[in-house]
């Protein structure tokens, strides 16, 4: 299984891409939308399926986004969201579940979430 990141989901749209047996997650996307209600029913009809998220991913996304935020703080960056960012939640996901993630954006995912591995579409 390869859980996607948003990015690549931009691109499932692309009449021109291969589609492949994917996973995402929601909220990214939704929050982006016009009408979030439409985002499920038209990421399904390009098979892409979507799973809940496991409680141990909640657990697993917490942890690895307060290092986030300590290493932001020591090293004097702005302030970071209080909630967790979603690619935390992607990363976190991937790892529990044992699946890849499809990315452009590779470096987050390399230094948070090292076991996971990357594809690039």
């Amino acid at each position: 299984m390869i859980l996607l990141d948003t990015n690549v989901v931009v691109d499932a749209f692309d009449k021109d891409q291969a589609h492949h047996s994917w996973v995402v997650t929601l909220a990214e996307l939704c929050a982006g939308a016009r009408n979030p209600e439409n985002v499920e029913p038209e990421i399904k009809r390009l098979g892409i399926t979507v799973h809940d998220l496991p409680a141990a991913v909640a657990v697993t996304c917490g942890r690895v986004y307060r290092r986030y935020v300590t290493a932001r703080r020591d090293s004097g960056g702005t302030a970071p969201p209080k909630m967790p960012l979603p690619d935390f939640f992607i990363g976190a996901q991937a790892e529990i579940m044992g699946w890849k993630i499809a990315t452009r954006d590779h470096e987050r995912f390399k230094k948070y979430f090292p076991k996971v591995a990357l594809v690039t579409p």
